[in-house]
């Protein structure tokens, strides 16, 4: 254990730098979260949009539950920069207009934070068609996608994503024409990444970049009901929501898509309702059981360490214990049982032995020593061997003494540390 001590003292600080990482992770609120969830609190979350919603009265809920299921009048989902499964690039030559790719806007995949970068579910087939049967019910949806790759739910709606030039600096956005999603919107300033292609009928632009007169922002009808696209995905950061009228926007626009509630998908973003470690790890992070593993494994290298010299034991169990042989010996002594005796020293060796040829304690001394010579320990099978066959003649004190002798020298030699012992050696010769 002393050996290993110092191995111990590295690794504990080197357990102990990772864990002051995380904890100095953690303590940032909301930090956990990814991108553009409701729970993130950090500049690129939407934290502030739910509490604004919140705040002005509306009813909200965030869902943890995925898409497979959406009962008839259940609300409005909320799809923030959340991936779809199927999604592709008909014309990769527009990615060439965006900036050097960075862990920002300019990359064409969501940026993830923690534990998120393991496990975040796409929008699979299936909660496509959930959603896109929902709409053409007669229900709404707001879906505001990152990038401009298309995807399988944009496909249906006959939008087509263009990629902006990220380089470019904040876009002012006007309203091109007067309706109730912009009701008391003058001007929306954002950074965009993709400009909306809409289809020929029915599609109401909301946002459009006047300088170069393209839309950002539409509601397009699918069936009976309409979804709400936005190709600013910064538009619903807590970063924007203070510029121009960026908040009078979200309001107007959720307002005038119906009563609600609002499900903002937290699925996507990496949180569902199973309670487990796991999803709890990702959530909060695993600083307070990384702190109890650390204890624990300091508390078994405390227990295995022994701390000064050892203690003796008290006067009256030494004493006791000293009496106790004395009175034992005096037994055999007496009644002249030697060969008992040597049989007890005999049948202890063995056992004891027994352990290191993978025998069982109770097996006879000749398998012991047959199981000791395959395992390449010769002298302890011929140490064995002639103190049985010793014990057989046993017949005075002396002889006693002189077999105890043999089989505590033979127990010295189970992990030999020098050369052999000369008591051992010269039991050897007897035995032949």
């Amino acid at each position: 254990m002393r050996d290993r001590f110092p191995l111990l003292v590295v690794g504990g600080l080197l357990i102990t730098a990772v864990l002051s990482t995380w904890l100095v992770r953690g303590a940032a609120r909301g930090g956990f979260a990814d991108t553009l969830s409701t729970w993130r609190a950090q500049p690129d979350g939407a934290r502030g949009l739910f509490l604004l919603v919140q705040e002005s009265g509306l009813p909200l809920v965030r869902r943890t539950a995925d898409l497979q299921i959406i009962q008839k009048g259940t609300g409005t989902p909320v799809l923030l920069a959340v991936e779809v499964e199927g999604a592709h690039e008909e014309d990769p030559d527009q990615t060439a207009l965006a900036a050097d790719k960075e862990n920002g806007l300019e990359d064409e995949e969501v940026p993830r934070h923690g534990f998120n970068r393991l496990y975040v579910p796409e929008l699979s087939d299936k909660e496509t068609e959930k959603l896109l049967e929902h709409v053409k019910t007669g229900g709404a949806l707001v879906y505001v996608p990152w990038g401009s790759q298309e995807n399988p739910l944009l496909d249906a709606l006959g939008v087509k994503l263009f990629k902006a030039d990220t380089s470019l600096p904040m876009r002012t956005l006007v309203p091109p024409l007067s309706s109730p999603y912009t009701l008391g919107v003058e001007r929306v300033e954002a950074k965009v990444q993709a400009y909306l292609t809409l289809p020929e009928k029915g599609a109401v632009p909301l946002l459009r970049d006047e300088p170069l007169n393209m839309t950002v922002a539409a509601v397009v009808p699918y069936g009976a009901g309409w979804v709400l696209v936005v190709g600013a995905p910064e538009l619903a950061m807590n970063q924007a929501l203070a510029r121009a009228d960026n908040a009078q926007f979200w309001l107007s626009a959720l307002r005038a898509l119906g009563p609600g509630p609002y499900e903002f998908d937290e699925h996507h973003h990496g949180f569902t309702n199973e309670r487990s470690v796991v999803d709890f790890a990702r959530r909060y992070g695993l600083h307070f059981a990384v702190a109890q593993l650390l204890l624990g494994l300091c508390l078994w290298a405390v227990a295995l360490k022994r701390f000064g010299r050892p203690r003796t034991p008290p006067e009256s169990t030494r004493v006791g214990a000293t009496d106790a042989l004395f009175a034992m010996s005096r037994l055999y002594r007496e009644g002249r049982h030697h060969g008992f005796a040597a049989g007890l020293i005999t049948r202890g060796l063995t056992q004891e032995l027994a352990l290191h040829a993978g025998m069982p304690a109770h097996a006879p001394p000749k398998s012991v020593a047959e199981g000791l010579a395959s395992r390449g320990r010769e002298d302890l099978a011929n140490g064995l061997r002639a103190v049985v066959r010793n014990a057989e003649t046993v017949s005075s004190e002396s002889e006693l003494k002189q077999l105890a002798s043999r089989a505590a020298v033979l127990r010295q030699r189970i992990h030999p540390s020098g050369p052999p012992s000369r008591a051992l050696v010269a039991s050897t010769p007897e035995e032949s």
